[in-house]
């Protein structure tokens, strides 16, 4: 009997359960399946009843949030319309990936498996839940319930007779095949930073809009400890629109000299030009890339060679190393046994591909060029909350950036890819483009101009707030409460002065909270429980809203606390009584979060 087609769908925010994704496919061809693996929304949801085996690999984002790429399918597979037979002929898998620090920890998946279940799919075996937060990381628990899957899969649908399984030493075909062409092409001489949106549409991820940088400012104080900046872009003549609420996505690009590093371990020219052709019918190639392309611009828009490489990296190079000893290295850090020295060697020092690379030489000098793409994930668009309402500045995007910078056991401080580059572009030095374009957030704000706001943001978190108050000034809105928590009031208290004026003028009341300012440290929520009567009054007889945003840490948790504290002592409700009517709030959308790790 000839195998089934598997189908991987995945909701990915950050990359790693696309990369989970990617194994379950190549586990897949090793085992001669025909295999698709895609991201949720890229799959028409209205197929499912067609199909026999899915396995679905789900992260949970913010605070039990589906991933972006996920959104769409997620809202149809909810819908009550669906028959509760829908899905009768389908056996599924669910793995998900979570960190159990959050308090809703897997909940994405933990929800579709039900959901699925409700719809008559048959489960082929119990849900998995990756924990990041596991000394061995999410492997720990994906490894042995991959061995569950396929034993119960092969069970099935067994491998046709005189097939075996391809061994993990030999390297599947790669996706891709590059051609290296003689000379530059005459129409790629003047190759662009990345093709520009076009006139008959808004930018998007494929033609994002090249924004000039009008000012690049430091808000934090020279003796702060992080470097804060305020960033305006100029989107005249792009067709962008926004309203408070959305977001920016940026593509970030590597830096010249990782570039020239990268191409010079690899013994690449970065001048010479190529064309990428897909190996099988099904696989396009990376929109972002022109045809044909130099392999400067292959790595410094495309591959994140700053990224910390994934297991499913060392798999693959130890694949194709031709050195004795450096591939026997690979495959002890590639297998389930070498996840502990993987993690001091690589994850926890936060050792990125270009700086493995440099440590196995032989192998990185003899990887085939078609594989590049295999093994490099492409380097992904970065989110940030517009901080910047287009009432208030007309033709002008501005952003809230930290920027990221630490220090681990290595040499060289590890910084973050796209706000460093962000911090680094300076206007006054000429003319500066940065690829951009806009999409919905998940604060939506309320239409009926006397329906009064109430804000949490503390530090970065408050950059959606600042767009919100700017839009509501500007429509004459009063009703804004904003309590604004950070370190210190006169290092990194961002935007005072107009907060002060707006004070002045009645359209804001604001509540700080400087946590280092007494030796007692001070959080926003304890502002929240302080107003703890006004915060009633708002909600429950004027009909507030109430929005958070920040760090997905502990303060969203601290802050929900603090709600059910004050609905229990200032509205006389019980402790169950208390938490439905939070849970109202959630489910009305008159609560919102939108929170990051």
């Amino acid at each position: 009997m000839p195998s089934p087609q598997l189908l991987v769908l995945f909701g990915s925010q950050t990359g790693t359960a696309e990369d989970v994704a990617e194994r379950l496919g190549r586990e897949a061809r090793r085992r001669h399946f025909g295999c698709r693996v895609l991201a949720l929304d890229a799959y028409p949801v209205v197929d499912l009843i067609k199909e026999p085996l899915v396995v679905f690999v789900c992260a949970t984002t913010g605070q039990g949030d589906a991933p972006d790429n996920m959104k769409n399918f997620w809202r149809f597979i909810f819908r009550k319309s669906l028959p509760p037979t829908s899905l009768c002929r389908m056996d599924f898998a669910v793995l998900g990936l979570g960190d159990s620090s959050y308090t809703k920890f897997n909940f994405v998946a933990k929800k579709l498996h039900r959901r699925l279940l409700q719809l008559g799919a048959s489960a082929l075996l119990p849900l998995c839940l990756g924990d990041e937060q596991h000394e061995l990381g999410a492997d720990a628990a994906i490894d042995p319930w991959l061995r569950d899957l396929w034993e119960r899969v092969l069970g099935l649908y067994p491998m046709p007779d005189g097939l075996t399984e391809i061994s993990p030493g030999v390297p599947l075909p790669s996706r891709f095949t590059m051609q290296l062409l003689q000379g530059a092409p005459s129409e790629c001489s003047q190759e662009p930073h990345m093709a520009c949106a076009s006139p008959g549409g808004p930018p998007s991820e494929s033609k994002p809009f090249l924004a000039p940088v009008v000012s690049n400012q430091r808000v934090t104080s020279p003796s702060h400890f992080q470097d804060v900046r305020l960033i305006e872009f100029d989107i005249s003549g792009s067709g962008i629109s926004f309203t408070a609420g959305h977001v920016v996505l940026i593509q970030p690009s590597n830096s010249a000299r990782h570039v020239q590093k990268f191409c010079q371990v690899l013994g690449l020219n970065p001048d010479q030009y190529l064309t990428l052709q897909p190996r099988e019918p099904g696989i396009t190639c990376p929109p972002r890339l022109p045809q044909p392309c130099s392999l400067r611009h292959l790595v410094s828009q495309h591959l994140d060679i700053a990224s910390v490489p994934r297991r499913s990296f060392f798999e693959l190079l130890a694949c194709l190393s031709p050195h004795e000893l450096e591939r026997g290295k690979l495959l002890e850090l590639s297998s389930m046994e070498g996840q502990e020295e993987r993690l001091q060697y690589c994850t926890r020092p936060r050792r990125t591909i270009l700086e493995v690379l440099c440590d196995f030489p032989h192998t990185a000098s003899a990887i085939p060029l078609d594989y590049l793409l295999d093994l490099i994930p492409p380097i992904r668009p970065r989110t940030f909350s517009i901080a910047s309402s287009l009432l208030a500045h007309p033709s002008r995007l501005q952003i809230l950036v930290a920027v990221v910078q630490y220090q681990t056991r290595l040499k060289e401080p590890r910084r973050g890819l796209c706000s460093s580059w962000l911090a680094s572009l300076d206007p006054g030095q000429g003319p500066v483009q940065v690829p951009l374009w806009v999409q919905p957030g998940s604060l939506t704000f309320p239409e009926m101009p006397d329906t009064p706001v109430v804000m949490v943001g503390p530090g970065t978190g408050v950059a959606p707030f600042r767009a919100t108050v700017q839009e509501r000034v500007a429509q004459g809105r009063t009703g804004n409460f904003l309590f604004f928590g950070c370190r210190w009031r006169d290092r990194d208290f961002y935007w005072e002065a107009e907060w002060r004026r707006l004070e002045q003028t009645g359209y804001l009341t604001l509540f700080t909270a400087f946590s280092r300012e007494q030796e007692q440290k001070v959080y926003v929520q304890q502002r929240l429980r302080e107003q703890g009567p006004l915060v009633w009054e708002l909600l429950d007889r004027r009909g507030a809203s109430f929005y958070l945003a920040g760090n997905a840490k502990s303060m969203p948790e601290g802050v929900l606390e603090a709600l059910t504290s004050i609905f229990q002592e200032e509205g006389g409700l019980s402790g169950p009584d208390a938490a439905a009517y939070l849970a109202r709030l959630q489910r009305t959308l008159r609560l919102q979060t939108e929170t990051w790790a």
